[in-house]
């Protein structure tokens, strides 16, 4: 159909009324738009950084590229569903936060369940996935890693207590795992060392988020510990956690045998995180005002320093001269 508009000439220009086809190509470009968002994204960026560099220190060099990719397509689809799982579990509580009132089960963008058909989906071919092109021990890890995030974490710890995100986070310490499992079919004490860098830093990286929206939790009861304890405790807890994080961290060196890049990145990036983290907790028992997001960001770069040096340092064979 075309309509008619007037030009600054005074003379009637068409102009074009989208058809049927151009409404169908942005509802689709809209749905799909809404199920990326519903599996948080930039969440399954920060897994993915920590897969890739293990399997590189797996195969003490470049592993088979078409593994690397099935893995990561596999650990997207498995992390796609637990977050997927998430936002339907938590569409009630969605809905009074401002941090997340952006998300499709929230604005309409999605259905229930259209969200819930997505998660189980995304999850069992995620699994299928990984046990066909990968390794049985691997796809097993992933059913493992959704079940407790969805079933540990979700439902049971987020509402009832401020150990939460400690116990929960360890379902986000399982790429790791998985980038292992995936090249060897087995686990070992490197990949321990790697989950429990992850498990430890996970605490001192949610922690200041969740004092930044320290109001959206108290709004809906769920119980982090800065609503619950107050800054002084969260801005302590940031600092232990930041320490013990940084100490795992260089268990590596004697453990898997790491080198020079490794171990220069990790005390120089980790000094920069436990700086961040005792600005926050200086700030935190003054009267002053806190920024706990300068840690939630400078935790961000710090573990993706660590991973990148873990996945170069076996290329380089650079070996601590002592």
């Amino acid at each position: 159909m075309q309509g008619a508009v007037e030009t600054p000439a005074g003379a009637i220009a068409p102009t074009q009324v989208p058809g049927p086809a151009t409404h169908l190509v942005r509802r689709i470009a809209r749905k799909s738009a809404a199920y990326v968002a519903l599996t948080k994204p930039r969440v399954i960026e920060l897994l993915l950084v920590t897969t890739a560099p293990v399997m590189v220190l797996a195969a003490h060099g470049i592993p088979n590229l078409w593994l690397v990719l099935a893995t990561l397509i596999g650990g997207t689809m498995s992390a796609s569903s637990a977050n997927a799982f998430n936002c339907y579990i938590d569409r009630d509580i969605d809905r009074v936060m401002q941090r997340t009132q952006n998300r499709p089960l929230v604005t309409g963008a999605l259905k229930d369940g259209e969200a819930l058909a997505f998660s189980w989906t995304s999850g069992l071919v995620s699994i299928a996935w990984l046990w066909l092109f990968t390794t049985p021990l691997a796809a097993i890890l992933s059913a493992a890693a959704i079940a407790f995030y969805v079933l540990i974490y979700t439902l049971i710890l987020k509402r009832r207590t401020p150990q939460n995100i400690v116990w929960g986070g360890a379902a986000g310490c399982m790429p790791v795992l998985i980038g292992w499992a995936a090249v060897t079919g087995s686990l070992s004490w490197a990949p321990a060392i790697l989950f429990g860098i992850v498990f430890l830093w996970t605490p001192p990286h949610y922690w200041p988020l969740s004092m930044r929206y320290k109001d959206d939790y108290a709004a809906v009861n769920v119980p982090m510990l800065a609503v619950v304890k107050g800054r002084t405790t969260v801005g302590l807890q940031v600092v232990l956690y930041a320490w013990a994080t940084v100490a795992c961290s260089l268990l590596l060196i004697p453990i898997a045998g790491m080198g020079v890049l490794f171990a220069v990145t990790a005390v120089l990036s980790g000094a920069w995180f436990l700086l961040e983290s005792h600005r926050l907790y200086s700030t935190a028992i003054r009267a002053g005002e806190v920024k706990p997001m300068r840690v939630f960001h400078a935790s961000i770069t710090y573990l993706t320093l660590v991973f990148v040096a873990v996945g170069l340092d076996p290329l380089l064979h650079l070996p601590i001269p002592f």
